[in-house]
């Protein structure tokens, strides 16, 4: 039998382990169905969709959390039953999540910018279509599209307005006066600060969950080491 102590280490590290996959889980799926992100990545215009790339991070982690849970259940069984071969199990699944977590940060990385401007290109094709005066059989929905972003952000315009756009105000920022509207910061520069915030908070996240997954590795390869120097264990 190994020490005592070291077991019931390994253990609690494995419930934290379980721990952190279920605040990771629910991080992710506030993320998912957060009232801001959600409302402008449902939105549809001319037959297309809002780009949803912002979604591929978050379904990264809500994969990666639940996939904690469930693997936390084997470590924490290994380290009971002092098995090696679950504990093995166990340590080959961290090595796959950690791989996870650093393949999603170097994609979030690469593209921390495209998700943003994914949305204002989305935003902006609205916006031409929404002050086309000649009549586009899509103007009604382009302002629809617009409200919503105008709702949602609390944002009117893009930043570089035309004349004919500061006419209309009334009707694509019903919520804005004349002077609201001077003051209001463009939807441009809101949807870069609500995504960099986003990603802020999933790379803090899967910042937290590489650290917790690296300490499993070290207590789950002491815990092994110590089975296989037991007396009686062959």
């Amino acid at each position: 039998m190994i020490h005592g102590w070291k077991k019931s280490e390994c253990t609690m590290a494995v419930d934290d382990l379980q721990l952190a996959g279920g605040v990771i889980l629910g991080v992710a799926l506030w993320l998912r169905h957060d009232s801001q992100t959600s409302n402008l990545l449902i939105l549809q215009f001319e037959g297309h969709q809002a780009p949803g790339t912002f979604y591929i991070s978050v379904y990264i982690l809500i994969a990666v959390g639940a996939v904690m849970m469930l693997v936390g259940f084997v470590g924490c069984y290994g380290a009971i039953q002092e098995s090696q071969c679950l504990l093995g199990t166990f340590f080959f699944f961290l090595v796959v999540l950690f791989a996870c977590e650093v393949a999603a940060a170097i994609w979030g990385f690469m593209n921390k910018d495209t998700i943003s401007k994914e949305l204002i290109n989305f935003y902006d094709s609205a916006y031409i279509k929404a002050v086309d005066v000649s009549g586009s059989p899509s103007k009604d929905s382009a302002i629809k599209v617009l409200d919503v972003f105008h709702r949602t952000l609390d944002c009117c315009g893009k930043g570089d307005d035309t004349p004919l756009f500061t006419q209309v105000t009334s009707t694509l920022c019903p919520t804005k006066t004349a002077e609201d509207f001077l003051r209001s910061q463009s939807c441009h520069d809101k949807l870069i600060e609500l995504f960099s915030e986003k990603l802020y908070l999933i790379g803090l996240a899967a910042l937290v969950v590489a650290v917790i997954m690296i300490f499993e590795m070290i207590f789950t390869m002491v815990l092994c080491c110590g089975i296989r120097n037991s007396p009686g264990v062959y």
